[in-house]
């Protein structure tokens, strides 16, 4: 989303200042930024630029299939005149589709960067497995079924 430059309205608009406002600090898809990372055959890494909050005004919630991540930043303007806002310190809500059997590992705030461990933990029944061929025998029982099958349907094929 590109930032709009509102000023030459605020000159020809009464009342409408609050409208802009909501413009102005609503979400951005594009921000914070984030890097997707592969680091093994099942781990990937996310990492958040954050600069500006901390431990405490960042929250992580697996439900499901998403990741969510959100900020929210404890106003600090108190007192303070701001002429030009050129750091995004603004609330944020992030949302990561995330493959089946992805777990977070671990997250960390360091310097700035929320890193967020993923690890993809497939069950033991899902994993694809080898079946040697040849390797056994059939029994007496499951060769004489295999043997009527083939029987059945030789015959379906000259009634018909």
């Amino acid at each position: 989303m590109r930032n709009f430059d509102y000023a030459p309205l605020y000159r020809t608009t009464v009342g409408f200042d609050r409208l802009f406002n909501m413009l102005d600090s609503g979400p951005r898809p594009d921000w914070p930024p984030y890097n997707i990372e592969k680091i093994g055959e099942h781990d990937y890494r996310i990492t958040m630029a954050l600069a500006g909050f901390s431990e405490q005004e960042i929250e992580l919630t697996q439900h499901g299939p998403e990741l969510i991540v959100t900020g929210h930043k404890n106003a600090e303007d108190e007192g303070r005149q701001i002429l030009h806002r050129g750091l995004a310190m603004g609330d944020f809500k992030q949302v990561f589709r995330i493959a089946d059997h992805v777990k977070v590992k671990a997250a960390a705030l360091r310097d700035g960067l929320l890193s967020i461990e993923l690890v993809q933990e497939i069950p033991e029944e899902l994993k694809p497995r080898r079946i040697p061929v040849g390797g056994g025998s059939l029994s007496a029982e499951d060769s004489n079924d295999t043997a009527r099958i083939a029987q059945d349907g030789r015959a379906g094929r000259k009634a018909a």
